[in-house]
């Protein structure tokens, strides 16, 4: 029982330093033994992060190897994702993708180290979810009709932080400025980390953020949650209103999805990708996982990699014509 605690202490610690950690065991050998390394493209603590970690947990003993966590962050999960690209492509490297990763930022950025569709061969694809827009539990803010009128009467608007420019949290901002016709000030973080501690400490007025790092803060009272960006209310927040309910003008068709997938370098072999595809689908399809999923507010998904490559390519082109919409530019 002791060394069972002081385990979960030591692996607690070692995520809240951001520090890799190293999920081994078993007996399936996979197919030389060597460590997997898994990217996260941005720094621990946020949804690809937690996601990440725990489907290492579940990997690692599975195939008879080593799963090791590695955050390397920065320019929207631009950074992690190059690393990611130029990896061999022989199975051992796996890349957290994310919306922003691997959909927004080809047209966010004037130049990015890789192409988001054929630098990489899509494995799976974990699941969708709304981002939810929060303020501090001591801000005045109670409705978006307030958040609305406060950044009208405020020169340069409310401030809204983000997990780093071209991320979903920042096209959530972008489309809600767009279409309400209304000026915010844009705070960009490497990572939802930091800007979701800043957002509780009111060091910035607001925030877009996922249903999976704003949930825990928003059930233990650090925060409040003002509307979800999805197109119904979620099950784990059933009195969260939407955006489009917020009877604010403009916001009636308001609705964005973030989604978290796990990708390969391009040329992994196909065996290679079905195994791990195959693999990841029952450890996400146990009822454990799907309850966590649940728990975040993510709707978990079951596509093939096939269509895990055609649903990445709508994607790749719905943000881009947001994007030239709205004259969002890289910061």
């Amino acid at each position: 029982m002791q060394r069972r605690t002081l385990i979960r202490t030591a692996l607690a610690s070692s995520m809240a330093a951001g520090l890799p950690v190293v999920f081994a065991q078993s007996s399936n050998n996979w197919p030389t033994g060597k460590a997997i390394t898994y990217l996260v493209p941005f720094p621990a603590g946020g949804t690809t992060d937690v996601l990440g970690r725990l489907i290492a947990q579940k990997l690692g003993p599975v195939l008879g190897t080593s799963v090791i966590i590695d955050n390397k962050g920065g320019a929207g999960g631009s950074v992690g994702s190059e690393v990611g690209a130029r990896a061999a492509p022989d199975g051992f490297t796996l890349v957290g993708g994310t919306i922003s990763s691997h959909a927004i930022n080809v047209s966010l950025y004037p130049k990015i180290g890789y192409d988001p569709i054929k630098s990489f061969a899509p494995v799976t694809l974990i699941g969708t979810n709304p981002v939810v827009l929060v303020v501090s539990q001591a801000s005045p803010y109670k409705t978006l009709k307030d958040i609305i009128a406060a950044s009208k009467a405020k020169p340069g608007g409310l401030s809204s932080a983000s997990a780093g420019t071209g991320t979903s949290q920042h096209l959530a901002l972008e489309l809600l400025a767009f279409k309400s016709g209304v000026k915010f000030t844009h705070i960009p973080y490497k990572g939802s980390g930091p800007a979701i501690q800043d957002a509780i400490g009111g060091q910035v007025d607001m925030m877009f953020d996922t249903t999976v790092v704003a949930g825990p803060h928003i059930q233990c009272g650090k925060l409040r949650a003002i509307a979800v960006t999805s197109s119904k209310r979620l099950a784990a927040m059933p009195d969260v209103a939407t955006v489009a309910e917020s009877g604010v003008p403009g916001l009636q068709d308001f609705e964005v999805v973030s989604w978290q997938a796990i990708f390969g370098p391009a040329g992994t072999p196909a065996p290679v990708v079905d195994k791990l595809h195959t693999e990841i689908r029952k450890i996400l399809a146990t009822p454990e996982m799907q309850d966590k999923l649940k728990g975040f507010g993510m709707e978990p998904t079951d596509l093939s990699t096939t269509q895990i490559a055609a649903f990445q390519k709508n994607e790749v082109d719905k943000w881009a014509q947001v994007i030239k919409a709205a004259g969002i530019k890289a910061d």
